[in-house]
């Protein structure tokens, strides 16, 4: 269980639910949250509880527990453009050159932020609602091909796939 000491954890939004009854009012509280371990490996969970404090705990336990592997390129952006959708959140992910940082909204900042991407540009089409633009993030990244994963499919080596700058 060292692998857990160095994850990133990343409050997203904290939500307060209200829940009516014959005494009053009863709060409760969900909160989302992103885990990561800045090389590649995120994870993302909504846990909801009567206290801020133990929403957020149990948020990150289950992101922990539910980690993925995303392909880098270089250890610091995506390998291509891509675009993700869910639900009403649509995100539009760009490669961007070293130096460039992170432009992107709060979301998907966050995503970026424990994911270990250092250079990208990001636009949240549609919802601004942070759940479905996470999912809509975490979807895109998803479904990017790494390089290795296309020379694979294709019986190549990764040079010949590659395209050389400057020929």
């Amino acid at each position: 269980m060292e692998k857990n000491k160095e994850l990133v954890e990343k409050l997203v939004h904290i939500n307060r639910i209200t829940k009516v009854v014959k005494g009053g009012r009863r709060f409760g509280f969900s909160a989302l949250v992103v885990v990561g371990n800045q090389t590649g490996k995120i994870g993302v969970a909504h846990a909801k509880a009567k206290q801020v404090p133990d929403a957020i705990k149990k948020a990150n336990d289950l992101a922990k527990r539910n980690l993925i592997q995303i392909p880098l390129r270089e250890g610091r952006t995506i390998h291509h453009d891509i675009v993700g959708k869910d639900g009403a959140g649509k995100i539009k992910l760009r490669y961007a050159p070293k130096g460039t940082g992170i432009i992107a909204g709060g979301p998907v900042r966050a995503v970026c932020e424990v994911l270990g991407i250092k250079d990208l540009v990001a636009k949240s089409l549609g919802t601004s609602n942070p759940h479905n633009v996470i999912r809509a993030t975490v979807k895109a990244l998803k479904n990017q091909n790494s390089p290795k994963y296309i020379s694979n499919l294709r019986n190549k080596k990764i040079s010949e796939i590659i395209e050389k700058r400057g020929s």
